[in-house]
C-alpha cells in the first residue's frame, strides 16, 4: 500500500508491467494448472489493471495444482483495519455479537481466509522487517534472510533458505 506514495511516473511504470506480466504468464499459469488469486485493496488498481487481473484469476479459477497469490496494493495494516470495520458492520446489523468476536471471527475476515497461516518469510537483499506484510498471517512464521538481491535470487537461494527454515525449532509463541 505504501508504494502508492512513489513518483506517479513509476506507478504507471509498475503498472504496466504487472498487466503485461499477467497476459505473458497467463499459458504457463494454464499449462502448469496454477489458480492466480490476488489479495489487497485491488480497487485501487486502474481499471485497465484490474481488468487483466480479473480475466488472469478468471482463466485460471478451475486450475487445482497449485494457487499463486499477489499481493497488489496490500498492506497488513490496511487489512486488519478492513477486517475490524467489516466485524464493526456485522454488530452493527445485529449478524453478530461482540462477545463472539475472537481471533477466528477476525480471521474469517481477511483478504484470503481459506489461506493457512505462513510458515516462512523469506526476505532477499538482506531485510530483516515485515514490511506490512501478512501481519496477522504470519504471526508465528520463521523468517529468513539472504543477502541476494531479488533479480539474482535463484533456486539455490530458496534451496538454502528453506534448510536454513527446515533447521529451526518452531513455538508457535511458547517457550
Amino acid at each position: 500500500s505504501e508504494n502508492w506514495a512513489r513518483p506517479r511516473i513509476e506507478v504507471e511504470f509498475l503498472m504496466s508491467l504487472l498487466a503485461d506480466f499477467l497476459r505473458g504468464e497467463l499459458p504457463t499459469l494454464q499449462e502448469n494448472r496454477v489458480r492466480l488469486e490476488a489479495i489487497g485493496r485491488l480497487e485501487r488498481l486502474p481499471a485497465s489493471v484490474r481488468g487483466v487481473l480479473d480475466a488472469t484469476r478468471a482463466a485460471t479459477a478451475a486450475n487445482a495444482a497449485m494457487t499463486l497469490c499477489l499481493a497488489l496494493s496490500y498492506g497488513g495494516r490496511d487489512e486488519i483495519v478492513d477486517a475490524c470495520r467489516s466485524l464493526a458492520a456485522e454488530v452493527i446489523a445485529g449478524r453478530i455479537a461482540v462477545d463472539a468476536i475472537d481471533e477466528a471471527a477476525l480471521a474469517a475476515r481477511l483478504y484470503a481466509p481459506h489461506a493457512p497461516d505462513v510458515d516462512v518469510v523469506i526476505r532477499s537483499a538482506g531485510e530483516h522487517r515485515l514490511s506490512n506484510f501478512l501481519l496477522w498471517e504470519a504471526s508465528y512464521a520463521e523468517y529468513v534472510s539472504v543477502p541476494t538481491l531479488w533479480p539474482d535470487f535463484s533456486a539455490g537461494d530458496l534451496h538454502a533458505a528453506l534448510r536454513a527454515f527446515q533447521g529451526r525449532e518452531r513455538r508457535f509463541g511458547g517457550i
